[in-house]
């Protein structure tokens, strides 16, 4: 398989809050990392959204976000960047457990 042409990479964070986090809270922490966009050049986009599949097999993950970037490169500017590490800092405490999963776009195979 080969990569995609002009291909990006995603940084993609599945996340669990823990109960006791409103959902006001989840609000705010959702505009505050979105606003990271603003704040780390190499940070392009940023989708996000909650569970909603019929099958139940999502072990207890609620929300899943979706970072694009030109490069491995520019991920590990957005990991390392002062900005993150804040924004971290308010996230991490409300977070029952996580997953991150980096790929890059490849081919469809046909």
């Amino acid at each position: 398989m080969e990569e995609a042409r002009g291909s990006v990479v995603k940084h993609v964070f599945v996340a669990k809050f823990k109960d006791e986090t409103s959902a006001a809270q989840i609000d705010q922490l959702i505009r505050d990392m979105a606003n990271l966009v603003n704040l780390i050049e190499p940070m392009k986009s940023l989708h996000w959204g909650m569970d909603v599949s019929a099958g139940k097999k999502n072990q207890g993950f609620t929300h899943v976000f979706e970072c694009t970037f030109e490069s491995m490169e520019g991920i590990a500017e957005y990991v390392a960047h002062p900005a993150h590490k804040e924004y971290a800092k308010s996230l991490m405490p409300n977070v029952e457990k996580f997953q991150v999963f980096d790929y890059k776009l490849t081919k469809a195979i046909i």
